[in-house]
């Protein structure tokens, strides 16, 4: 988990992010539980948090579902998604989360397929 935390600095407890989509907290937990985003047990009490920037502005990274499915389809749990999602990639050049927020899934999306197997 320490990679992790190096790579995601600034998360959301779900009641926040609740309140950034305008919707319940159930919401955002139906939102995790089916792929459209991701929640890690963290902090101090352990609560579910997401990583801030799976957002943009007050809605879900453009294409972040998709490719999550993708990822995870080809046998990633949570943390190596995420890890791949936040790290560098020098043939992007950049990291998939940054491409995903901009609306580039394209070249993402294929290396996510190509990770996969």
């Amino acid at each position: 988990m320490n990679e992790l935390e190096e790579l995601i600095t600034d998360w959301l407890t779900l009641p926040d992010v609740a309140e950034r989509l305008d919707v319940e907290v159930s919401r955002v937990r139906r939102l995790v539980d089916e792929g459209h985003l991701i929640a890690m047990r963290r902090g101090e009490p352990v609560v579910r948090m997401i990583p801030a920037l799976l957002l943009v502005e007050d809605e879900i990274t453009p294409h972040l579902a998709g490719t999550i499915t993708v990822l995870r389809d080809g046998g990633y749990d949570d943390v190596e998604l995420l890890t791949w999602l936040f790290s560098e990639d020098d043939s992007l050049p950049g990291r998939p989360i940054d491409h995903l927020r901009q609306g580039q899934r394209g070249e993402v999306r294929r290396r996510a397929q190509a990770l996969a197997f």
